[in-house]
């Protein structure tokens, strides 16, 4: 049987985990916050999912203990933070085998920093559509169930292998897995989405059913997602459907295949769901928008691609960490200033 890793155990992490223990595979978690690792090995794992509650024994792991593995590894999902990627890539390096595999199970564009470290020959990029927060150590809060979860994986040289096709039996469990030959154009689109939604609802600090309802919030999002589109198309890539979408719905103009995307992503939020910008934001956290709408604006400069809402939106969400602003409704009116 295959030894299968979670990196990093947050909402995403400890979901996609719960789903392949449930089913029987070989799983260990692995992760740096000592009292949600110290919560699972004491009371098991808990998800509670739309229609369903899961209380599941699992073997998790803080950082320190990993020494024990030695190199065994087939499979390690990476769910953390893009901050946190590299020095968990080569944290993990010695524990995976030298046929093995790290996923990247996020968002953004990790493969990126990953591969060196890892070997091009060991990554595979993925993207993946779940809503989940955790509620508290050891318990997890998943709003889009296994019906409503998306994943995408494919090569870096765009080859569909053997071993995607494992994954994609793998992940399968998890949700809807399908295979690319484009995974760079599948991120790009998730991009484009995470552009119009993680950053601009970040700086609100409310539920992402209340932030898409406010008036100006589908203005400030399609232009941020118009510009991501931009970029990707300036940089060469083809945008790719996800989320379950066919390349007929992104065959007529840009505007409308952002808003499809947009509005695809819109129906998969539950009505307590908190994007995880929000949630950094409310802990005193990191949040990812450097490499989110902070990307954009990074690719936008290498590609002459003017990006001012993309640069408005991380410059907002850098405000609210500094404490210059809370994350509130009236950061609508206030980016408008960042935009002249």
């Amino acid at each position: 049987m295959q030894k299968i890793a979670i990196l990093g155990t947050g909402a995403i992490g400890a979901s996609v985990g719960l789903d392949l223990i449930e089913a029987g595979h070989d799983v260990i978690l692995i992760d740096q916050w000592p009292a949600h690792v110290d919560a699972m090995k004491q009371n098991g794992l808990f998800v509670k999912m739309p229609g369903s509650e899961h209380q599941q024994a699992v073997k998790a792991y803080h950082l320190n203990e990993i020494y024990t593995l030695n190199p065994q590894l087939d499979v390690v999902l990476l769910c953390a933070k893009s901050y946190d990627s590299m020095w968990l890539t080569q944290f993990i390096k010695p524990y995976l085998k030298s046929d093995g595999v790290l996923v990247c199970v996020q968002n953004s564009f990790n493969d990126e920093w990953v591969a060196p470290i890892i070997g091009k020959e060991r990554d595979i990029p993925c993207v993946i559509e779940l809503s989940a927060a955790i509620t508290e150590p050891g318990k997890v809060q998943r709003n889009t169930n296994r019906q409503g979860t998306w994943l995408g994986l494919g090569e870096l040289d765009g080859q569909i292998t053997p071993r995607l096709e494992a994954l994609k039996n793998l992940l399968s469990i998890v949700g809807t897995t399908e295979l690319t030959n484009n995974i760079f154009g599948s991120k790009w689109s998730k991009l484009i989405a995470n552009s119009m939604t993680q950053g601009p609802i970040g700086m609100l600090g409310m539920k992402s059913s209340e932030a898409v309802l406010l008036d100006g919030f589908f203005e400030i999002a399609l232009a941020a997602g118009m510009e991501t589109f931009l970029v990707a198309k300036a940089a060469g890539f083809t945008i790719e459907p996800v989320f379950g979408l066919e390349q007929s719905d992104f065959d007529g103009s840009p505007r409308n295949a952002v808003e499809l995307l947009y509005k695809t992503l819109v129906k998969h939020i539950g009505p307590h769901s908190r994007n995880a910008v929000v949630q950094d934001h409310s802990k005193g956290r990191r949040t990812e928008v450097d490499y989110l709408n902070g990307y954009v604006v990074k690719k936008g400069l290498e590609c002459n691609v003017p990006t001012p809402m993309n640069t408005a939106v991380t410059k907002m969400n850098q405000m609210i960490a500094d404490g210059v602003f809370p994350a509130e409704a009236q950061n609508l009116q206030r980016i408008q200033t960042l935009l002249t």
